[in-house]
């Protein structure tokens, strides 16, 4: 397969690397960009081939190798806001393909780019993040991440990440899992890019966070248990009381699903123990958006599942009790297909109709939730 190609693999690393700096230039020159862009067409031909030619394997592997000695993912990461629309595909390709590419016969964990940029590189990592402040790119880089993010070491990154952009981020070895956040590295970005981006920013950034909360349970159960009120005063304000309509259902629909995964147990113990919380999800009752409501209640229905309700919790159901027990029945009362829905919403009912008339410490533990 060399044939088709004009400069040898590590030329093409070289190549890239001189000409990506050069995009930062204002204007870009139109040069610049088309020789880049054949470079990265060339790139991904030697990692995917052809229909009629596979491509070699350790061909492939010195492409790689090259990357890697070149820090061309790195700039590749940090300028794909930059490239034309069909180079920044390229580089989506080139990425995802890297990632995922072993060597025949190694006996390593993981793939040589992923375990370079998990010891080495978290920079790339990071630099892909910051791809959602850019439309541009927030769609390329989302789909790298959530291929990286099959890997826990890579969530790691995001969560501790505590680095000032452009600061060099701490390495996998170094960091403390035990250690509270301060809220200033790059996964709170997540926040703003979610409630405040261009739609497809919005859209895809939520898809990565998701990605990072359900699919690494154990990291992301102790990192929500460690950086518990600096998270969810966060969640709670800018996402689920956020203005978009989109974001909020779908937030409300990922804090139930989380609240209910028993790897996070305590935290779901935690969450429902705050009298402002029920308040949230209640308010979320009364919303005029039929969707939202119906989010609203799987999270509130933990709230009066749980046996061991907090004092502040008891108050205000007791407080509430009335409303709430003329409020239930009706409420989404079209939805007579859903025999779930219908069987859960009697027995919250039951359930505050059977509560004590005044609140009561120290009730039973939780079974079961």
């Amino acid at each position: 397969m060399a044939f088709l190609f004009r400069k040898s693999r590590p030329d093409l690393c070289r190549s890239a690397r001189e000409l990506l700096p050069r995009l930062w230039d204002s204007p870009t020159p139109q040069k610049v960009e088309e020789e880049l862009a054949k470079v990265l067409a060339q790139m991904k031909l030697v990692l995917q081939g052809t229909h009629e030619t596979e491509s070699s394997p350790d061909q492939v592997l010195q492409l790689i190798n090259s990357m890697i000695h070149e820090d061309l993912l790195y700039s590749l990461a940090r300028s794909i806001h930059l490239l034309p629309f069909e180079s920044r595909k390229d580089t989506q390709a080139i990425f995802s393909h890297v990632l995922r590419f072993k060597p025949l016969n190694s006996t390593a964990l993981d793939p040589p780019a992923l375990a370079y940029i998990i010891d080495t590189r978290p920079e790339v990592i990071v630099e892909l993040c910051w791809g959602y402040e850019h439309r541009e790119s927030a769609m390329p880089c989302g789909v790298v991440l959530r291929e990286a993010l099959k890997h826990d070491a890579i969530a790691e990154i995001i969560l501790y990440d505590q680095s000032i952009k452009g600061e060099k981020v701490a390495r996998i070895n170094d960091i403390a899992l035990v250690e509270k956040q301060t809220g200033n590295g790059i996964f709170w970005n997540f926040f703003s890019w979610i409630d405040g981006g261009a739609f497809e920013v919005s859209t895809d950034a939520f898809t990565t966070f998701r990605d990072i909360l359900t699919k690494h349970k154990q990291l992301v159960s102790q990192y929500l248990s460690i950086n518990f009120d600096l998270f969810f005063s966060r969640y709670n304000s800018i996402l689920v009381q956020s203005s978009s309509y989109v974001t909020k259902r779908q937030s409300i629909k990922l804090l139930g699903e989380l609240l209910l995964d028993r790897a996070n147990y305590n935290v779901m113990t935690a969450y429902v123990d705050r009298g402002e919380h029920l308040k949230l999800c209640m308010n979320l009752l009364k919303d005029d958006r039929k969707m939202v409501q119906y989010e609203g209640f799987h999270v509130f229905k933990v709230f009066v599942a749980n046996p061991n309700k907090s004092v502040a919790v008891q108050r205000i159901l007791l407080n509430n009790r009335e409303r709430l027990l003329n409020f239930l029945p009706k409420f989404l009362e079209d939805r007579t297909e859903d025999d779930q829905f219908t069987d859960e919403k009697s027995f919250l009912i039951r359930q505050i109709e059977t509560m004590p008339p005044v609140p009561v410490e120290g009730a039973r533990p939780i079974d079961g939730y």
